[in-house]
């Protein structure tokens, strides 16, 4: 029986026998039984052949728990009609451009592995460097700590250190709510404990009575930071697919994000508390000067693993 609108299924009978059994098999199910090659080699329109084939294969251990063994004997072509099914949709959303994060729900971050969805920003490894700074200096040091995460997209910072660092009490804001929606759920995903909340750091006028008065052993922010000048630049599934919000400030204020935060931190650190920054590295040495003139007195910038000016520590 066939639907309006549907294509007839092709029905064949065999007989074993005294008994009759009828076997349906759909043409568009068919279509979406493919093998290992056939899902990575027309990934090459996008990507080289080595990377391809590493896609492919992160996307089906991540996704299906499917490893390098299990592919060598074939399990790709013998996925149940659903998995079938959703690996063939997301290999037409990767020959699309979409990244391969937002395709399979996860990112990789140090050793955690973190939801993300459009609508926040991928957390990458040089991120995870900073988690890593601040962590090294602050773990030993007190036996309580307040720290706040300026911008917090997935929650991976804010989530990262509450998790290494037992004795922090750590905040995050941000100024969307689908990205703290997202940072909420990574929060449950690592068993940790962060304070949530919807500030707009650009609007947020420092109050003398607010609670936030010298609350904050540690302030860090990723913010936005790239000029729309240098999108010529970037990679063209980051610009059609990552949030704009979360990646680009004006040609004519590289700055914005790095000075209010610093206006705010200026009074919600505590005396001996710090400022770290993820930075644009065209603009470290002017971010360095800014934080200078506003009383930050001591500054240290550190490279990524990539040789890059990419991380800031500031204290007074």
């Amino acid at each position: 029986m066939s639907g309006k609108g549907k294509k007839k299924k092709q029905n064949r009978q065999i007989n074993f026998g005294f008994s009759i059994i009828i076997c349906t098999f759909s043409p568009q199910f068919a279509k979406t039984i493919m093998t290992y090659e056939q899902f990575w080699q027309p990934l090459t329109s996008i990507y080289d052949t080595g990377e391809a084939r590493a896609v492919a294969r992160w996307l089906l251990e991540v996704v299906f728990s499917i490893n390098m063994t299990d592919i060598v004997c074939g399990a790709v072509g013998q996925l149940p009609p659903n998995d079938a099914a959703k690996l063939l949709d997301m290999q037409q959303r990767l020959l699309k451009g979409e990244p391969v994060q937002y395709v399979a729900g996860v990112a990789d971050f140090g050793p955690h592995q973190l939801h993300v969805a459009p609508g926040v920003l991928i957390p990458r490894p040089e991120t995870y460097e900073l988690c890593q700074w601040i962590t090294d200096d602050v773990l030993h040091d007190r036996q309580s700590l307040h720290i706040l995460d300026i911008g917090t997209g997935s929650g991976c910072i804010a989530c990262t250190l509450a998790a290494a660092i037992f004795q922090a009490h750590v905040s995050a804001w941000d100024l969307s709510e689908k990205a703290l929606g997202i940072a909420q759920q990574n929060a449950q995903r690592m068993g940790v404990e962060v304070t949530f909340e919807q500030v707009d750091i650009l609007s947020k006028a420092y109050d003398p009575s607010s609670t936030h008065s010298g609350s904050f052993d540690v302030i860090v922010s990723n913010p936005p930071y790239i000029c729309r000048k240098e999108a010529l630049t970037m990679e063209k599934n980051v610009l059609e697919h990552e949030p704009d919000m979360a990646l680009f400030v004006p040609d004519d204020d590289a700055l914005l994000f790095y000075r209010a935060i610093a206006d705010f931190a200026t009074k919600a650190l505590c005396e001996q508390g710090c400022l770290y920054f993820e930075l644009n590295p065209i603009y470290a040495t002017d971010t360095q000067t800014m934080l200078a003139e506003k009383g930050f007195t001591h500054c240290e910038i550190r490279e990524d693993q990539f040789g890059k000016q990419r991380m800031l520590k500031a204290w007074r």
